[in-house]
């Protein structure tokens, strides 16, 4: 009998659990971050499940000697808090691109024209869901770069980030 109690109380509290940790469908809008990030970035996050989602993030880059681009893919577990707040944190993965103008270049700056990388990124951070369709998140993620030393994108940056999104 006290199993049957027990065992009855544990699949209600998972039900309860479950229900609470619902997250938006969609949500898109602004991830704003540090340079590490390429300061602003447009964000896009699908659910896949009732408490974990795929979030894409394209950031671009637009200086007087060089124009870039880097994209970032990240799964994210999503686990409620209390009342709208939720914390969040996955793996992920993204290149970008580096192009150097010529001027630049002639002052015997850099070499090359041009330059790709990739990274391995983790994702951890705190999010609150107003009432009405918006998502604001701050988030921490550390990011491992894989390509040339000369544009320093072989080595360790951290990016913390807010996140502005509408949710439909």
């Amino acid at each position: 009998m006290k199993n049957v109690i027990l065992l009855t109380v544990a699949i209600l509290g998972f039900g309860f659990a479950a229900s609470a940790q619902t997250i938006s469908k969609n949500a898109i809008g602004l991830r704003l971050g540090d340079s590490d990030g390429f300061g602003a970035e447009v964000s896009y996050q699908r659910a896949l499940s009732d408490n974990n989602r795929l979030e894409l993030d394209l950031g671009w880059r637009d200086g007087k000697h060089y124009d870039g681009f880097k994209l970032a893919g990240i799964y994210q577990w999503v686990w409620n808090i209390d009342g709208g707040f939720n914390w969040y944190a996955g793996p992920g993965a993204g290149f970008g691109a580096y192009s150097i103008d010529n001027d630049y270049k002639k002052y015997g700056h850099f070499e090359d024209d041009s330059d790709t990388f990739v990274f391995l990124a983790g994702d951890i951070g705190i999010e609150y869901n107003f009432d009405f369709p918006l998502l604001l998140s701050l988030d921490f993620r550390p990011e491992l770069g894989f390509g040339d030393d000369k544009f320093d994108n072989n080595d360790l940056d951290f990016d913390i980030a807010l996140g502005i999104r509408y949710q439909f």
